[in-house]
C-alpha cells in the first residue's frame, strides 16, 4: 500500500525503506519501548558506579520520542502521503469582467446545484438581448413575407395597371380616325373663314343698312319733335302721348346711329386678335388630332404595357429561391446572435454547478469581477477522498485500479477502509521528486473528517 503525507514534502527514505527498516528497542512503536531503554540505561550506570573506579562515561543513545498514534506500514503494502481532499470542488470565476451587484451566499453557506451565488450588473446584457431580439424579429418576419408570397390585393392591383396600360395603346392606335381629322380641319377653316371676314372690315350691305336706318330714326324724330312742338306750351305737357313719342324716337336715332359707327368703323385690335387666336385653337387641334397615332407614341405605349405584365408575371411569381435562402441565413446569423446575448446575460450570474458548501469567497457587492479570477470555491463536503501527495515513481508500478487500500488519519486516529479510484496518467515533480497522484475512495466518511487533513494510505500491491 501507498501511503502519502499532506504536507507535501516528500520522505527522506523511500516507501521501501520505511517499509523494511527495524526500530531499535529503545525507539520501539509504544511507551514500553521507551521505559525499556531508559530502564537499561540506569542499571548500567549503577553497576559502573558500584566498581568504585574511574570509569570513563559511556555515551548514552539517543532517545527519539515515538510519534502519537504513528501507523506502520505492511510488508509488502505500497504507502505514502496523502491529503483529504472533496470529490467535487471548483473555483468558479466569470468569463467577462464586471461589477458585483450582489452576493447571495457567505461561506460555509449550503447551496443546491443551479442556485444563484454571485451576480453581476446586467442592465448592458439585458439591452444586448433586446436588441438582439428585435433584430431577429424583423428578419423573421421578412423571411416569412417572402415565403407567403404575394397578397391577392397586389396581383389585383397588378393586373389593373396591366389593362391600363393596355387602354393606353387602344386609345393612341386609334387616335387618328378620319372622322376626327376631317372635323378638325372643318374647325380651322372655319376660324380662318372668320378671320378674313374681320380682317376685310365693313359689308357694303351693312353700312347701307345702317344708314337708312339711322334716316328713318331721324325723320320719326322730326316728325315726333313737330306734334310735341303744339302742346308743349300746356301745364301738363307731359302727360300727353306726343311727349312720349319724342323720347322714343330720340332714343331710336341713338341706337340707329351707334349701329352705323359700327358698321362704318371696321375690325378693332381686339377682335383682330380674338380671330387669330381661333384660327391658332384650330390649328393646335388639328396637329394633335394627326400627330396622336406617331410610330413613337404607339411604341411607348406598347413599352408600357410589357412593363405592367413584368411586374405582374414577377409578383406573381412570388420570391426566387436564393432571395429565400438569403433571408433564412439572415434569421439564422440573427438566432446565433440572440444565442450570444443571452449567454452573455447568463453569464452575469454564477451559479452552483453542483450542490455544495462555500468554502471561500472572494467578491464583495460594488467591487470588479476580472475575467478568469476565481469569485469563489465551491465543494462538496458531504463526499471525501484521498489524494496522495509523495507516491514515488519506483511505487507506482505496483498500484492498479481497484486495489484495497486502508487511510490512516492521524487527527482522528482512525483507519478507513478503500479502493484505488484513479490513477495520475502524468507525474508531477515536487522537491525534486518525480510522484504521481493516486486517489483512493473511502469505504466509509467518519465523523470529523475535513477537506485538507493529512492523512497516510498503504495500497495492497501487486
Amino acid at each position: 500500500m501507498t501511503v502519502f503525507h499532506a504536507d507535501l514534502t516528500p520522505s527522506p527514505l523511500s516507501s521501501q525503506e520505511r517499509g523494511t527498516r527495524l526500530p531499535l528497542p529503545w525507539q520501539g512503536g509504544g511507551q514500553g519501548g521507551r521505559f525499556l531503554g531508559l530502564a537499561l540505561s540506569f542499571i548500567l550506570l549503577f553497576l559502573l558506579a558500584g566498581c568504585g573506579g574511574q570509569v570513563s562515561p559511556t555515551p548514552r543513545p539517543a532517545v527519539t520520542p515515538a510519534p502519537t498514534a504513528v501507523h506502520q506500514p505492511r510488508s509488502g503494502a505500497v504507502s505514502a502521503s496523502a491529503k483529504i481532499a472533496p470529490t467535487q470542488r471548483a473555483e468558479l470565476s466569470f468569463p467577462a469582467a464586471g461589477r458585483v451587484q450582489t452576493v447571495a451566499v457567505k461561506e460555509g453557506d449550503l447551496v443546491q446545484a443551479g442556485a444563484v451565488l454571485v451576480s453581476l450588473e446586467k442592465a448592458a446584457a439585458e439591452a444586448a438581448v433586446a436588441q438582439t431580439q428585435a433584430t431577429l424579429a424583423r428578419a423573421q418576419a421578412y423571411l416569412a413575407e417572402l415565403k407567403a408570397g404575394p397578397r391577392p390585393e397586389e396581383l389585383a392591383a397588378a393586373q389593373a395597371a396591366v389593362d391600363a396600360a393596355q387602354a393606353q395603346l387602344a386609345r393612341v392606335k386609334e387616335a387618328a380616325r378620319p372622322e376626327e381629322i376631317a372635323a378638325a380641319e372643318a374647325t380651322l377653316a372655319a376660324a380662318r373663314a372668320e378671320m378674313k371676314k374681320v380682317q376685310a372690315g365693313p359689308d357694303a350691305n351693312v353700312v347701307a343698312a345702317a344708314a337708312a336706318d339711322l334716316a328713318n330714326a331721324q325723320a320719326a324724330l322730326r316728325q315726333a319733335q313737330a306734334a310735341y312742338d303744339q302742346i308743349k306750351g300746356n301745364t301738363d305737357a307731359g302727360r300727353y302721348p306726343q311727349a312720349l313719342q319724342l323720347e322714343q324716337a330720340t332714343n331710336a336715332v341713338a341706337a340707329a346711329q351707334a349701329r352705323y359707327r359700327q358698321a362704318t368703323q371696321g375690325p378693332t385690335a381686339a377682335d383682330l386678335a380674338r380671330g387669330q387666336a381661333g384660327v391658332d385653337q384650330a390649328v393646335a387641334g388639328l396637329a394633335k388630332v394627326q400627330a396622336a397615332a406617331r410610330p413613337a407614341d404607339v411604341a411607348a405605349a406598347e413599352a408600357e404595357v410589357r412593363r405592367g405584365q413584368a411586374q405582374y408575371d414577377l409578383l406573381k411569381a412570388g420570391a426566387r429561391t436564393e432571395t429565400i435562402a438569403a433571408a433564412a441565413a439572415d434569421v439564422a446569423a440573427a438566432e446565433a446572435v440572440l444565442q450570444h446575448s443571452r449567454a452573455d446575460l447568463a453569464n452575469t450570474e454564477l451559479r452552483a454547478p453542483f450542490a455544495g458548501t462555500v468554502a471561500a469567497l472572494k467578491v464583495n457587492p460594488g467591487e470588479m469581477a476580472l475575467p478568469g479570477q476565481a469569485a469563489l470555491t465551491l465543494a462538496d463536503l458531504g463526499h471525501l477522498w484521498v489524494e496522495t501527495t509523495d507516491l514515488s515513481e519506483r511505487d507506482v508500478a505496483r498500484v492498479a485500479l481497484g486495489r484495497p487500500a486502508t487511510v490512516f488519519v492521524e487527527a482522528l486516529g482512525a483507519q478507513i477502509p478503500g479502493r484505488v479510484a484513479r490513477l495520475a496518467p502524468q507525474a508531477s515533480v515536487v522537491a525534486g521528486d518525480v510522484v504521481y497522484t493516486v486517489v483512493v475512495e473511502l469505504d466509509n466518511q467518519p465523523p470529523g473528517l475535513r477537506w485538507g487533513m493529512s492523512a497516510e494510505v498503504e495500497i495492497n500491491a501487486e
